[in-house]
């Protein structure tokens, strides 16, 4: 595992044994939905500054353009 990441090239995959297969897949599900919950935290976050900021902005009848 480099970075947080599991990378098998084509080789070892046929190489593996099913049951060996399936759990890579779990890992890597499990690796990825925790991933995405960070990015959806983050995203909210930034949503609601943005948010804020521009309806700041808006009731002070500020003009970018």
């Amino acid at each position: 595992m480099k970075n947080g990441f599991l990378v098998v090239n084509e080789k070892d995959w046929q190489g593996l044994e099913p049951e060996r297969r399936d759990w890579l897949i779990f890992n890597t599900l499990q690796s990825m939905d925790a991933r995405l919950k960070v990015l959806e935290r983050w995203n909210k976050a930034l949503s609601l500054t943005g948010g804020l900021i521009g309806g700041a902005l808006a009731g002070l009848g500020v003009k970018l353009l």
